[in-house]
């Protein structure tokens, strides 16, 4: 057998297992797989650097299925090479508790880069993806990261908003090492997209700085899609748009360019028919012959003299500079250099008062020499949020060495470029807007935390406290409804001590970060230097403590209402209760505490009223009664607004009063 005729078996074998394991499971998406296998196959054995035995190797080339629901075709390309992914996994595709989950998925299959099924979203990260390429080879040289992002991306991804702000962003900043193939099969569920789509994609990107390649109608035509790629790959001063016209199902007799194969199994007999068409045994399931084994064995394996080679001149360069090699080590593990702590600012209580986006700003440039993986950005309110680093410079086309990114107001893009940058490694992100546009980026910081993606999201004007803008700029419930997703840690800082310490626990820690900041100055709290060390980390803690064996009442507050909680309880001592004040900037934080420490801060049975500018929402678990908001803002001063909405000591102390009348 020819190499030629061996490559088109191999091609042959793809489209095999994925029409086999999607009629095994009688659930997924054949179509894609079937058309775009052959594209699959020049990526994994002409064209990228990996290796299957090190699937985590730091300068591998990077792959993203951006069109998550073909991820038979990705399961199939990392069994036949070499990754721990068997036949046996590919059986049990959309089973549970099998490492091949309906769409690719980071933690459960080796050789997955970034989960993706949203569509756009894997597209957007994979802009991430190449930033993160960029920015380490810029602080640390070739020698050390040189690789490329490619990308199969579909219709669905380009009719999804967020690959408009991403694709935008792409092209502004000249990611050269992004080559992105776009599948124009004319195909989505409902039907052919002229449906609802008649944009002219190459000109789209071509406007947005992309150069595009057309191709044609090459999809089986192993040379000519090698080349289109490499002409990809040439232009390294601006991400490449592949445009490939392929047949969603080729080569089905009865669903070849049908939406049918979009979403469906094909159907046993249909299946048959499609392998006696490819050679294929039609009675056999799983097909895999050894000459097609070895030749994918030796793809998966080819790439591990690059990878030798790569780790023996990244050892050499460790040796001559200890300085950057530290630098380096920090940006891999997405922490702080050695005792880069003591670097965070305290303030007394004479220091206030403070908003804590300030006290964040303020943080951000304390750490910024200390943190080497840090890189803060926002989507247009660098100044406004809390992220800006006095001092440092922006990133740009033409230098990526700088600390701070300029998004634009791209807040979905924003995020889910983030996610990208995390998920390649080397690099810390945080990324500010308005809480309220908290909205805007949901679906991205839902793959955050469905990922475990170390991202910093910090939101500002955290509440109606914010005043004049109005309802459409203050959050009531986005406090309540980010709480409800797993995976995702939310701190709410009190005072600008607190905010240090939840820029601490994020950097020290692992997943994707939630940080609430305030607009309005706050006071700096009497014990919160001391006390919110290890407070925060712990999601909640004892801030005033009663003056008694033990509390008659807590007052519970987070953010800017723990210092009403204060005043309140000034107020509640003179008419002689003890009263406790707990701070709680966390609930995930306080829920992962040892149940000892969570009675010592809130013991059983003690009258609590929780105070805090936002939905009541889920508070019973916590209080006995809640001041809290339940309804829209309004347009006003801060002051006045709260003031109006009950969020004043003295209707704190009330309540107080009344909750104990009440017991």
């Amino acid at each position: 057998m020819s190499e030629q005729d061996l490559e088109q078996k191999g091609v042959d074998v793809i489209r095999g297992l994925s029409m086999d394991a999607v009629q095994k499971a009688n659930s997924g998406h054949p179509g894609t797989p079937m058309a775009l296998a052959p594209l699959a196959h020049v990526l994994w054995t002409r064209i990228m650097n990996y290796d299957a035995s090190d699937p985590d190797w730091v300068d591998r080339d990077r792959f993203v299925l951006s069109c998550g629901h073909a991820s038979m075709l990705l399961y199939s390309m990392l069994h036949l090479t070499g990754y721990e992914v068997s036949l046996h996994d590919l059986e049990q595709f959309r089973q549970w508790g099998s490492i091949t989950p309906g769409h690719p998925e980071i933690h459960d299959t080796p050789g997955v880069e970034v989960t993706t099924g949203p569509l756009g979203q894997g597209f957007a990260m994979s802009v991430g993806m190449a930033m993160a390429e960029r920015r380490l080879r810029a602080q640390f040289g070739s020698t050390v990261c040189d690789h490329h992002i490619f990308v199969m991306a579909s219709d669905g991804d380009f009719m999804e908003g967020v690959s408009h702000e991403a694709a935008s962003l792409a092209g502004h900043l000249d990611l050269g090492k992004l080559v992105v193939v776009y599948d124009d099969n004319h195909i989505t569920i409902d039907g052919p997209t002229e449906l609802a789509y008649t944009d002219n994609v190459p000109e789209r990107f071509a406007a947005y700085g992309w150069d595009v390649v057309e191709i044609g109608e090459v999809a089986n035509d192993l040379g000519a899609l090698e080349a289109g790629v490499r002409r990809g790959m040439e232009n390294e001063h601006h991400p490449s748009l592949v445009v490939l016209r392929s047949h969603i199902g080729y080569p089905s007799p009865n669903f070849t360019d049908t939406a049918a194969a979009h979403g469906s199994p094909l159907g046993e007999d249909e299946v048959k028919r499609v392998k006696e068409i490819l050679g294929l045994p039609p009675d056999e399931h799983f097909y895999v012959p050894d000459d097609v084994a070895e030749m994918y064995r030796a793809a998966g394996s080819r790439g591990a003299a690059v990878r030798e080679q790569h780790t023996v001149q990244v050892r050499e360069w460790r040796e001559s500079d200890a300085d950057r090699t530290a630098r380096y080590d920090a940006c891999l593990a997405t922490t702080g250099l050695p005792g880069w702590e003591k670097q965070l600012p305290v303030w007394k209580p004479g220091d206030g008062p403070i908003a804590t986006r300030s006290s964040m700003a303020d943080t951000l440039s304390a750490v910024v020499d200390v943190v080497p993986p840090m890189l803060s950005g926002a989507a247009d309110l660098l100044g406004n949020t809390g992220t800006k680093i006095t001092g440092a410079e922006a990133v740009t086309r033409e230098e990526f060495t700088g600390r701070l990114v300029h998004y634009g107001i791209r807040e979905f893009g924003m995020a889910a470029a983030m996610n990208g940058m995390a998920a390649s490694g080397g690099v810390l992100p945080f990324g500010g807007t308005f809480f309220i546009f908290s909205d805007y980026m949901r679906a991205a910081v839902r793959l955050a935390a469905l990922q475990g993606t170390k991202v910093g999201f910090i939101w500002s004007h955290d509440s109606v406290g914010l005043g004049e803008d109005g309802p459409t700029h203050q959050p009531i419930e986005q406090l309540a409804s980010l709480r409800a997703m797993p995976g995702l840690t939310v701190i709410r800082p009190a005072d600008a001590n607190e905010s240090v310490q939840a820029f601490r626990v994020h950097v020290e820690g692992d997943g994707p970060t939630g940080i609430v900041l305030t607009r309005q100055k706050l006071p700096v709290l009497e014990g919160s230097a001391e006390r919110a060390v290890e407070g925060v980390s712990l999601g909640a803690y004892t801030l005033v403590d009663e003056d008694a064996a033990a509390p008659e009442l807590i007052l519970l507050g987070t953010g800017s209402e723990v210092s009403l909680c204060v005043e309140a309880h000034g107020a509640l001592t003179k008419q002689g209760h003890a009263v406790r004040v707990v701070s709680m900037p966390s609930w995930e934080l306080f829920a992962a505490a040892t149940p000892e420490y969570r009675d010592s801060v809130l013991p059983p049975g003690t009258p609590t009223l929780a105070v805090e500018a936002g939905a009541t929402f889920g508070w019973d678990r916590y209080a006995d009664d809640v001041i809290g908001i339940d309804r829209f803002g309004a347009s006003a001063p801060g002051a006045t607004v709260m003031k109006e909405l009950g969020f004043t000591p003295e209707n704190v102390a009330q309540r107080a009063e009344d909750l104990l009348g009440a017991i």
